[in-house]
């Protein structure tokens, strides 16, 4: 490991540029070719959105889709951070995949910022098809700054929960990982009122919204479209920087411990 470790400290920059753009390359080539994974992420939030936001949103004035346009934004991006990182990390624990990456002579962080570049791929293509339904379908209102904001948003909002998910591979097993992970990505929408306004939940459940980045993300969304909002925009954008940071470093701490 040292010898390798020694090897990636003398490459040429030109080289570990190379290194990183191969594994993000070879990351997306993998998820592309992959339809059970890329079409549930890319399905769920559009269908959901068109019936709710869309086909039963017509009578509100374009309220109700632009409202929705937020939440199932939300919604669409948590799923390529979750299950891309969470579930694939745990099931290439599990068959030994990061065993081979480290005994290869490629930068350690290649295998992490490929996943990442997925990821941000992924959301890019569902924030892009939301805002399309949105525009052309259900002729929401947009400026061109807001449809600029809420993508960018969503694309960089990937990153809190491909956080998490690299802390839950570090910690499922393979095999139960798609159940597990399901188990925190549906409730955690859900308590954060992107299926429905946190106003008409009980009082509890609203007090507890604030725990979850999904609703710090959700309101920078509301906020970005237009929408009444609860909060300050640069409170949310430091609790999900700080949910970020603690969750990878909660998530590198025991990949070196536990391998």
């Amino acid at each position: 490991m040292n010898a390798i470790a020694q090897a990636v400290d003398t490459m040429p920059r030109a080289r570990l540029f190379n290194a990183y753009l191969q594994e993000a390359r070879s990351e997306i080539l993998r998820y592309l070719r992959s339809p059970g994974f890329l079409l549930p992420t890319l399905l769920f939030p559009t269908v959901f959105y068109l019936m709710f936001g869309v086909l039963l949103g017509h009578g509100s004035g374009g309220q109700q889709a632009r409202y929705m346009l937020a939440a199932y934004s939300t919604f669409g991006v948590m799923a390529p951070g979750l299950f891309g990182f969470g579930v694939s990390l745990a099931l290439e624990r599990d068959g030994g995949l990061l065993t081979l990456k480290r005994a290869l002579p490629m930068p350690p962080a290649a295998y992490l910022v490929g996943k990442m570049a997925m990821a941000m791929l992924v959301a890019a293509v569902i924030a892009s098809l939301l805002l399309s339904l949105a525009l052309f379908v259900a002729h929401v209102p947009l400026t061109a700054s807001q449809v600029l904001r809420l993508f960018a948003l969503e694309v960089a909002g990937v990153l809190p929960f491909c956080a998490l998910g690299f802390l839950l591979g570090t910690i499922i097993k393979g095999q139960g990982a798609p159940g597990l992970v399901n188990m925190i990505y549906l409730p955690m929408a859900f308590l954060s009122g992107l299926w429905f306004p946190l106003s008409i939940m009980p009082k509890f459940l609203q007090q507890l919204a604030p725990v979850w980045p999904s609703h710090h993300l959700n309101q920078l969304a509301l906020s970005a479209v237009g929408m009444p909002h609860a909060g300050s925009d640069l409170v949310h954008a430091v609790v999900l920087c700080a949910f970020t940071v603690v969750c990878l470093w909660l998530a590198v701490r025991r990949l070196r411990r536990i391998g």
